[in-house]
């Protein structure tokens, strides 16, 4: 227990490089030889340049978004590649661009098998949904609460390579809850912020219905799941952006039944 709160502590402080402009001196640039995985290296490896305490070192930094090699690169922290035999990376790319989780492990497949490692990113796209059903008269809305969050809210996650949003939302939804959904058309809501004054995150949610009646949780990654009608839903909802979804969901709904009349 010590050693695990020990290394979540030592993930924290890493993470401060987020957003953070380093000088990278690369060692290994893109077609070094690596032989442990028998193949070359998919992109610029090198050592971070300037003095860093080493809870904030890592063990070194790829770089994301140069396509030829590379002697140095004065560049941004976009991830953190943590590794769970305990190596740690930075993930770095040339200022001003954005790259997202599904990029980002495209990119570093060559060096590390996919289930190996969990990634940090600075950007965040996600995509979910505001699922409702219909238990006889009355609409309910589905709400969860994610293991890593106190808080109720609704089913989504990161949008992988090659998907739509609306894919990513079809999913994740289906991925965290068993729950295959209609997306009904002409809603989403788009919201941006910023998580813990670092992590830029851009979220889209869509408006699906479900006719399926049983509920099957992701439990590594969801800890409970209710189905409210809208009031209580609301009421139960802790931030003003996840109300704001729904108050708009609920109108789009009513003013869809009204035109159906």
């Amino acid at each position: 227990m010590v050693l695990e709160t020990e290394a979540g502590a030592q993930s924290l402080r890493l993470q401060t490089l987020l957003g953070k402009y380093i000088r990278i001196r690369v060692t290994r640039p893109l077609g070094f030889p690596l032989p442990e995985r028998g193949t070359v290296y998919g992109m610029n490896y090198g050592e971070l340049i300037g003095l860093y305490p080493a809870s904030i070192r890592p063990e070194g930094a790829f770089i994301i978004g140069l396509h030829h090699p590379v002697r140095s690169l004065d560049g941004r922290v976009i991830a953190m590649v943590f590794c769970k035999d305990g190596h740690n990376f930075a993930v770095a790319a040339p200022r001003k661009s954005r790259y997202v989780i599904g990029q980002i492990r495209r990119a570093l497949h060559f060096a590390f098998p996919p289930e190996s490692y969990r990634l940090v990113c600075l950007y965040e796209r996600s995509c979910g949904a505001v699922v409702f059903r219909r238990f006889g008269a009355e609409l309910r809305f589905l709400l969860i609460k994610n293991r890593r969050s106190a808080h109720w809210g609704f089913p989504k996650g990161h949008v992988e390579d090659g998907e739509n949003a609306e894919q990513t939302a079809r999913r994740e939804v289906l991925e965290e809850t068993g729950l295959h959904i209609k997306l009904l058309p002409g809603f989403s809501c788009q919201s941006e912020y910023v998580i813990q004054g670092k992590v830029e995150k851009s979220v889209t949610i869509f408006l699906g219905e479900t006719t399926d009646r049983q509920t099957i949780l992701q439990e590594d990654e969801i800890e409970d799941y209710v189905w409210l009608n809208y009031n209580r839903a609301m009421q139960t909802l802790k931030f003003e952006n996840d109300r704001s979804i729904l108050r708009r969901a609920h109108y789009f709904m009513r003013r869809r039944d009204a035109q159906t009349l």
